[in-house]
Parts: C-alpha cells; structure tokens; sequence
C-alpha cells in the first residue's frame, strides 16, 4: 500500500507483511514520512497502527514521485525545505540514500550525502567482491574504504557483502577494517541488517566437523568393506597424523598394533605412507657385510706389540 509494489527489492524493501487488512513492507513503514511508531510493538503490523498507515496512503496520493514520476510517494528528502517525495522501491534507480539506522533518514539525489574522501581509483582497479573493473572516481556506485582508501568496490557488491555477512562481520574486504567501515555504510546508505552471517545459519559447515571414517588404501583387506572399521586390533581405522582427510585399517597398511601414527600418501610422499611402521631388528651392519666388529685402541695396540713377537 506504501510503495505500490507488488514485487520489490527485499534487501531494499525489507519482507512483506499482511495484517487488519493491510500490506506494506516492513521498511516502506520506517521510511514513510509522518508515519509514527507505538511503543507498544504489539499493536497494528509492529506498532504502526492501521489508522495511521491508511492517512499516509491517503497524504501520498497526492505526492508524485521525483524518480519515477507515478503518485503515492509516501518518503520526502530529510533535508529542510526540499519538496521532492520517492517510493523506496524507486530510491536505488534514483541515486537516493535511505539510511537504515534510526531515524530512517532519507535523501533525494540532490542532497544525497557523498563521501568526504579526497582519492581516486588507480587505472585498473577491479571491485575485490566481483573482480570487475570500478568507475574511475567516486560516484553514487562506486564506494571507497574511508579506512584504507585503497578497496574500491560496487554499491550492489557491498549490499550483498553485508546482507550475508550481518553487522557483526562486515569489514572491508582489503584491510579488514570494521568499525570506520560499518558506519560509512550505514550514512551511504548501505542495509547491514543485525544479525548473525547466513554461513552460520542451517549448519552450513557442519560437515566440516564430522570425522573422516573410511579405509582409503589400494587394497580394502577388511571383510566388513571400506566404510567399516573395530575400536582397536588389526582393522582399527587411523587417520592420516598431518591432514585426517584419509584413513586406512592397521591391516590394509600393514600397520603393528605398536603404531599409534600413520601418514597418507599425499603428506608423506609416494611409497612412504607407511614410514612410521617400527623398524624390525635385524643384523647389524656389519654383519650383514661379512666383517668383523673393529678393535679398540688398546686392544689394536696389543695385536701390534703380539704380532712382532717370534
């Protein structure tokens, strides 16, 4: 009813809300200008009560829209004296600024607020987010680093980063700089929603924590298959010391019970994933050579002394 849109931008727009009959977005509320929240959160659709939602409808279609030009502009620019009114939906392609932070202030595309940030891009520059070439100055598209003025990047690029990454984890992709960064976004007009970052939602890495549990060797000896494996004896499985990405029975490898390690072929090298194997003993050196063990001094000495005897 706020924005006249049936299908919008929901990282602009925010989700859709249905209650006492009425439809909005959650941020075509916030936005709205005149548009008063209760405290109490419970009334209406968040505390925005009906009565209230049906006079801005009723104040915007008399308001036209500085972008698209179609009435029921239900936001006016925050700068005093400024008439113009805009859709939020309408706000990106109109280079307008809508900060997403209380007051929900927002900006028509002459009063827009600009970086203060007195550099430009060096030939070639790419966006770090998508790896494409940036604009060659500042624009309502292109946003520098006001920490390392050096990460130049796409307005889209960094609405995503930080739609997925949440204000606890947004920071610039080159320095890592967080809190400068983050404010920044916020006045330019950037949505970083106060959350936790999607890659921590669903057990996305889950699978990183579970613990490899299959025989990888040439030969699987074990009659049970590769998937299977004893506590302890001949078919325990080992996982490789250095990287635990393979596993191999005792058996399969030739492994003693006395072997507490084993490495696979890829860290150890070709040929020698069963280096840590123990030595058998077996004859000294010199025995297998056929001599015998050398003398000491004083027993070389004696030799000599016997030797020159008649």
């Amino acid at each position: 009813m706020l924005c006249r849109r049936d299908e919008a931008d929901l990282d602009i727009c925010g989700d859709k809300l249905e209650k006492c009959g009425l439809c909005a977005h959650v941020f075509c509320l916030f936005f709205a200008t005149l548009l008063f929240r209760q405290e109490n959160l419970r009334v209406g659709i968040m505390g925005f009560l009906p009565r209230d939602i049906l006079i801005t409808v009723r104040r915007a279609a008399q308001k036209r829209c500085c972008v698209c030009g179609q009435r029921g502009a239900t936001i006016m620019c925050s700068k005093e004296s400024c008439g113009r009114w805009f859709h939020l939906p309408c706000a990106k392609e109109g280079r307008c600024i809508t900060q997403y932070i209380p007051y929900y202030r927002s900006f028509c595309p002459v009063h827009r607020l600009e970086q203060d940030v007195e550099v430009t891009p060096e030939p070639g520059t790419d966006c770090p987010i998508c790896m494409e070439p940036v604009e060659d100055r500042k624009t309502y598209r292109t946003l520098v680093c006001p920490t390392c003025k050096r990460a130049w990047f796409h307005r889209d690029c960094i609405q995503g980063l930080a739609m997925r990454a949440g204000a606890l984890y947004l920071q610039c992709p080159l320095c890592r700089d967080q809190e400068a960064f983050t404010v920044e976004m916020f006045t330019l007009g950037i949505r970083i929603p106060f959350r936790l970052p999607t890659w921590e939602e669903n057990d996305a890495y889950a699978d990183l924590g579970e613990r490899h549990s299959r025989c990888d060797a040439r030969d699987c000896l074990y009659p049970g298959g590769r998937e299977e494996a004893e506590e302890d004896g001949p078919w325990e499985l080992l996982l490789c010391s250095s990287c635990a990405a393979e596993g191999t029975h005792r058996r399969c490898s030739g492994l003693e019970n006395c072997v507490e390690s084993w490495e696979c072929d890829s860290c150890a090298g070709p040929g020698r994933a069963s280096r840590d194997k123990p030595e058998l003993s077996g004859p000294s050196l010199t025995t297998q050579s056929g001599l015998e063990p050398a003398h000491s001094s004083s027993e070389s000495e004696a030799i000599s002394s016997s030797s020159s005897a008649p």
